[in-house]
């Protein structure tokens, strides 16, 4: 069973920047293809950013691109989200997950992620 952890969160004034990490249990990970949802109160959980198994390939959602990058340490078992410039709007807890779909496309989608983290909290001040 695959769990993960996410850290990093906290409160940071808007313009500031966090860096999200998830650390995965095994080694398997390396093969998962994994992304990056958030939600804000009173939302529904959306997508963020999403890598490929090998990294080479990134999704963003529009409101971050640009902003934000996602990246991920195999030999670590570790994912990232760099986060720059926040924004109010960026306040949500956010959740690292993974699947191992045999597709070379990020997957957007929450139902098409199996394994999920606990969440950590974001919170960006005006």
């Amino acid at each position: 069973q695959l769990q993960l952890v996410e850290s990093g969160g906290g409160l940071v004034q808007a313009g500031g920047s966090l860096r999200l990490s998830c650390a995965a249990s095994r080694r398997t990970f390396d093969s998962a293809q994994m992304a990056w949802f958030r939600q804000a109160p009173g939302k529904e959980r959306e997508f963020v950013a999403g890598i490929t198994w090998s990294g080479t390939k990134t999704h963003y959602t529009n409101s971050v691109s640009g902003r934000f990058t996602i990246s991920r340490d195999n030999a670590k078992n570790a994912g990232y989200l760099q986060m720059n410039n926040l924004k109010p709007e960026d306040t949500a807890v956010y959740y690292c997950a993974a699947h191992f779909l045999r597709t070379s496309v990020v997957l957007t989608a929450i139902h098409e992620y199996d394994y999920w983290g606990q969440g950590t909290q974001v919170t960006v001040s005006s």
